[in-house]
């Protein structure tokens, strides 16, 4: 059910586009989660730098989440945002709960910022193709933000 909105994209269009966002919502929400798993239990001796990058990670994506979210409350629908709906609809890999080792972390979240951004890129196109120019104007600023992220956690395995 849509709420009543005066925004002139046809209803149907911001169906579409809703539903991308909810999708892209529960992976924003699964991937914030991902990160704060690996600021608790990330051990080693870049403890200190790693706990740090993975917690910065994870207030990033807070403000993708709340954003991606007021997206959705905007074009008339109900965002999806809690943790169940995240669990039970993330596109994402699961992180692996056993690790404990800095370049293992690493190598997980920047392996699931790397998935995401993929799909966000994707998006991009997907909403422009409804005509939504600003959800897509929205996922492009989400890209580069995720780009940014994914080279502030993989630069630590490259030498």
């Amino acid at each position: 059910m849509l709420h009543s909105t005066k925004i002139d994209l046809p209803k149907g269009k911001r169906e579409k586009v809703i539903a991308i966002l909810n999708q892209r919502l529960a992976d924003a929400a699964d991937l914030k989660s991902q990160a704060k798993q690996a600021h608790w239990n990330v051990k080693g001796m870049n403890f200190i730098a790693l706990h740090e990058l993975f917690d910065q990670v994870a207030t990033e994506l807070d403000v993708h989440v709340d954003d991606i979210a007021e997206r959705i409350t905007t074009l008339g629908g109900t965002a999806m945002g809690t943790i169940r709906v995240a669990a039970q609809t993330s596109s994402l890999d699961e992180y692996p709960l056993e690790i404990t080792d800095g370049a293992a972390h690493v190598d997980a979240l920047s392996t699931a910022l790397a998935d995401f951004g993929k799909k966000v890129r994707a998006d991009i196109d997907k909403t422009d193709e409804l005509g939504d120019a600003d959800t897509a104007d929205l996922f492009t600023g989400i890209s580069r933000a995720i780009d940014k992220q994914l080279w502030f956690v993989e630069a630590h395995l490259q030498a």
